[in-house]
């Protein structure tokens, strides 16, 4: 009996896949190179972590190391099969990365440089473990994609559609309603598609448990696809439900019923039923075994013949975070003098006046060194507002141009309504508050010589100015005006920008360049 035993154990031995060789020694240089990304941007990983926690649309970020980790150990029997053979080739791809984190740096995009800095990560992954161990590792290294904080750039376009499909549901049920920009008024009340209820934090984690279970429940592309666009359908249809069930709700009983009632049942709990429909509706199409192998390591296994080395792939890759480092301090220590203080400027024909609003507004720029407001009216009457924004240098946290930054800002009951022409190198922009009231607002940013109102344009100048070594200086002029009965606002804003002369001029001088 004992012998048999012992053969049915050699039997189940032999057959257990043999793990390839090199692994302890590859993990060790994985190891010290993610240890060494992550020491030193780590004021980037520890930007993302914040956002991770701080931030409500991106709390669902805290659970993607740990899927990545059990992702990883999903396929570690298959994966311990392949060889591990450092790859020069992912010397490109971290050169690529380490180049994006530097453009990002450049231009001020904490994005760019958070994207660079898990690229990084992932180009370690290539660059010491290799193509095949890379292959077999391909779902978790794309999911990584997934801690990169992004979307917020789709709010706007998420409370304008939320919105629309209120009005369009309030229109089936007959009650009466108008619609400006993001302000839906009905007899009941005045409602505002706020930034918290454009659905942006369910569809960005609806997306990522999309791509999750695309991954883990179909073989099928095709299935893969028409399931990645039902997640991304189903929420926002899902927010227009809530939004105008909201409406509806304070129609029949009262907005505070109705506010307590989003709180209480909407939400959170609103989306679990959802999530929970969008599974039932796919369950019938899933063409995957839950104990199907992630990828069949046979096509993977065998020896890569190559005198590429672990450790010289670690000295190169050393090179390529050195250089976009060295180059940004660099950059960073140039000098970038502004006044001390600056005060509103006189302009032809203007007098400074009490600012006196309907509804008061100030635009938003985090961490700017001056930002100076006044109000101006000319001879006939015309009523203009003006601020001067100046930022000595632009860096994390300090950017002109930025998510919040500019008419609206985060917390501000204004909301952005709708795009409006503007005067050559400005940004025009309709903005509303509760009354409602409204405002017209021309933005000019400038930076070492460029004037513009287009947020890509400017970041591209001051790209091109720390490249260059330019002159780092960044300014914005703002200028607004309110709406009002028999006051033809946009006419009154083009005669102040006339009377200004150069916004060019103006900005310089605020700057201290002139």
């Amino acid at each position: 009996m004992s012998s048999v035993s012992a053969n049915i154990r050699e039997k189940v031995e032999a057959s257990k896949p043999v793990a390839a060789k090199g692994w302890k020694r590859h993990l060790f240089y994985l190891g010290l190179a993610w240890t060494a990304i992550l020491l030193l941007f780590f004021r980037d990983a520890s930007d993302m972590v914040g956002i991770w926690w701080n931030s409500s649309t991106f709390n669902h970020c805290l659970l993607i190391v740990p899927i990545l980790i059990w992702l990883i150990v999903r396929r570690r029997e298959e994966v311990a099969q392949i060889t591990p053979q450092a790859w020069k080739a992912g010397l490109i791809y971290m050169a690529a990365a380490s180049f994006g984190w530097f453009l990002g740096d450049l231009a001020g995009v904490a994005l760019a440089r958070q994207l660079g800095l898990v690229m990084m990560l992932q180009g370690a992954v290539l660059t010491i473990l290799g193509r095949n161990v890379s292959l077999g590792l391909t779902f978790p290294l794309f999911y990584a994609f997934f801690m990169v904080p992004f979307g917020d750039e789709l709010v706007p376009i998420l409370q304008t559609v939320t919105a629309d499909i209120s009005m369009f549901m309030l229109g089936l049920v007959g009650i009466p309603a108008y619609i400006e920009g993001i302000f839906i008024t009905t007899p009941t009340g005045y409602f505002r598609v706020a930034e918290a209820c454009s659905g942006i934090e369910f569809l960005i984690a609806m997306i990522a448990y999309g791509a999750l279970v695309a991954n883990l429940c179909f073989k099928s592309w095709f299935r893969r696809i028409l399931f990645m666009i039902l997640c991304i359908v189903t929420p926002v249809i899902a927010n227009g439900i809530r939004a105008w069930g909201t409406i509806v709700i304070a129609h029949h009983t009262s907005i505070d019923f109705a506010a307590s009632f989003d709180h209480i049942f909407y939400g959170w709990i609103f989306f679990a039923l959802v999530l929970m429909l969008v599974m039932l509706i796919a369950w019938r199409w899933f063409d995957r075994a839950i104990d199907d192998p992630a990828f069949n390591p046979k096509n993977l296994i065998g020896d890569v013949k190559s005198n590429f080395s672990a450790a010289k792939a670690m000295i190169f890759m050393a090179v390529v975070f050195a250089i976009p480092i060295a180059w940004s301090a660099a950059i960073a220590s140039k000098d970038s003098p502004i006044p001390q203080t600056i005060e509103s400027f006189d302009i032809v024909g203007w007098e400074k006046i009490a600012y006196q609003p309907q509804y008061d507004w100030n635009p938003y720029f985090a961490g700017s060194n001056h930002n100076v407001g006044q109000r101006y009216r000319d001879a006939e009457g015309r009523i203009v507002d003006m601020a001067i924004v100046v930022y000595d240098r632009q860096e994390e946290g300090r950017e002109l141009i930025g998510f919040g930054q500019g008419a609206v800002g985060p917390d501000s009951v204004w909301s952005w309504t709708a795009a409006i022409d503007a005067p050559k190198g400005a940004l025009g922009e309709h903005i509303v508050a509760p009354g409602p009231v409204s405002r017209d607002v021309y933005s000019f940013y400038r930076i070492n010589g460029t004037t513009t109102g287009s947020g890509v344009d400017f970041k591209l100048a001051t790209l091109l100015s720390k490249l260059s070594l330019g002159n780092q200086q960044a300014v914005a002029v703002i200028i607004s005006a309110e709406h009002g009965e028999n006051i033809d606002h946009k006419a009154n804003m083009e005669k102040f920008i006339a009377d200004i002369g150069s916004i060019d001029t103006l900005a310089d001088l605020a700057a201290g360049l002139n």
